[in-house]
């Protein structure tokens, strides 16, 4: 195999063996490096370093400057085969990069995971890389946001046709129906803060089943130097705050509420997708079709959304995870079990890599969505004088017409025009009909006048967009100012 890259390059370029898709074809690269071998591993050899200098630094005097610049030396560089090797001896990972830790440095292995149990630096290191893989999944989540917020603002009067069980009913306009989308991103938006804000925190320093009791001993019983060692290390790690308390482990419902944001932000991809794919159809909207892009195998002719559909077959395998996490959180007896261990190793970075791609997908589109204004016209005129049925009925109130009278001549006449438009493909008669019925009392002209604005029929439409843009999203947005640009470049 090729030397000096990425284990994760390296997998790509096997082709004797099963790679995920996720890797090969859909996640981003940070995302995948996040968590790989080689991030974990050195978070692990952090944890250990910040360990022992706090310890030195609050007063455990066996541990020595010389030993904690050992450890820095080697803090990335590491000795994967030995590693490797031992744990085929001893079935103990966590152990095995201690020895191995330790082989780089002699001096300080005696010192190294001292007073320590297995998840202190497993927990740890797992939070630290889903505190940064929310991060970037926050970036993506503001960078589609603006872009369907520019998209909201250029279209929020451009009227169309509405659909209600896809069924032609009261008309829109192109950007209202964009704020559904922006809405609800928000709300996976307000989740992801609320993980951050109040769920995730450091595991800390806890010891074996939670109690400290191996770091009470270590201190001769000072309990303000076990609390200062939590709170420390927990800092160098870039944590704010620790779990009060914990068993074993940091608490699994933490995973759940984790996976839960992620599902939803895979809900809301899975909702514009669909749509976009019933759109396309339409002819209507459609998301970006590359100058060589083929279609279909068969049918030269085809722009297949191809971009929507994988966004739909993603978010769908999304939505399974919080229920094993549910599951693993349930199952955690007394202060832990190792049942957890395994489907963790899986789900959740899966989870990430799919809301990854998910987004990476949802961006590319948003960032270059055609609209074809003719065509929407089109549907929209076909459509049309049913739209105007209600303003008809209430007209010919205001002349001294009965209502229930009125209404029951336009619902026979809109049936028969409705019957003949599928049956025969024609055109859509329904105001020469009522022009023509003596006992509605309005005129032809009357009834063209209603088709020349159709942005009668839209209600509040272009003021909802501009007040939820201008009271509702931007001020939100406005706090991620500082949020670069993110690559939208689909894969393949």
């Amino acid at each position: 195999m090729p030397k000096n890259l990425p284990l994760n390059k390296i997998f790509i370029l096997n082709h004797n063996t099963y790679t995920s898709p996720l890797l090969s074809r859909y996640s981003s690269q940070r995302m995948l490096e996040l968590f790989s071998d080689k991030t974990k591993f050195e978070l692990w050899r952090k944890i250990w370093l910040a360990l022992a200098e706090t310890q030195m630094e609050i007063g455990f005097t066996s541990i020595r400057k010389e030993h904690i610049y050992e450890l820095k030396q080697f803090a990335t560089n590491i000795n994967y085969e030995v590693a490797e090797a031992k744990e085929k001896e001893i079935r103990h990972d966590i152990m095995s990069h201690v020895f191995a830790f330790g082989q780089q440095c002699p001096n300080a292995e005696a010192i190294i995971h001292l007073g320590a149990t297995s998840c202190d630096v497993v927990c740890n290191a797992e939070l630290w890389q889903i505190k940064h893989a929310l991060q970037f999944i926050k970036e993506q989540l503001v960078g589609v946001l603006r872009d369907l917020v520019r998209f909201a603002e250029t279209h929020k009067a451009l009227v169309t046709l509405g659909y209600t069980h896809y069924q032609p009913a009261q008309s829109t306009t192109i950007g209202k129906r964009a704020t559904l989308y922006i809405q609800d991103l928000l709300f996976d938006l307000d989740s992801l803060e609320f993980v951050e804000e109040k769920i995730l925190k450091a595991r800390g320093i806890k010891g074996t089943t939670g109690t400290q009791a191996t770091f009470l001993q270590l201190f001769d019983g000072d309990e303000m130097k076990v609390k200062e060692l939590d709170k420390c290390v927990s800092q160098k790690l870039g944590f704010d705050a620790t779990y009060f308390v914990t068993g074993q482990t940091y608490p699994r419902k933490v995973d759940a509420k984790v996976l839960e944001t992620l599902a939803g932000i895979g809900t809301s991809a899975h909702k514009f997708a669909v749509d976009l794919r019933l759109l396309s159809n339409l002819q209507v909207l459609e998301e970006p079709f590359e100058t060589s892009q083929t279609g279909s195998s068969a049918m030269a002719y085809k722009r297949n959304p191809m971009r929507s559909e994988r966004m739909t077959s993603l978010a769908r395998l999304l939505f399974t995870k919080p229920t094993n996490a549910y599951q693993t959180a349930a199952n955690q007896w007394l202060e832990r079990t190792l049942d957890d261990s395994a489907i963790r190793r899986i789900d959740i970075p899966e989870s990430f890599l799919l809301a990854d791609a998910v987004l990476i997908l949802y961006a590319n589109i948003t960032s270059n969505l055609v609209v074809y204004e003719k065509q929407i016209a089109k549907h929209l005129q076909r459509e049309l004088p049913f739209l105007a049925t209600e303003e008809i009925l209430m007209r010919s109130v205001a002349k001294g017409k009965s209502r229930q009278e009125i209404h029951e001549r336009i619902k026979m006449h809109s049936k028969e025009v409705a019957k003949k438009m599928k049956l025969e493909a024609s055109e859509n008669d329904l105001f020469e009909r009522i022009a023509m019925d003596n006992d509605i009392p309005l005129s032809h002209d009357e009834l063209t006048e209603l088709a020349q604005t159709p942005s009668r029929f839209t209600g509040r439409a272009e003021h909802q967009v501009e007040e939820f843009l201008s009271e509702v999203v931007k001020p939100k947005l406005k706090r991620y100012e500082n949020i670069r640009s993110i690559e939208t470049k689909v894969n393949v």
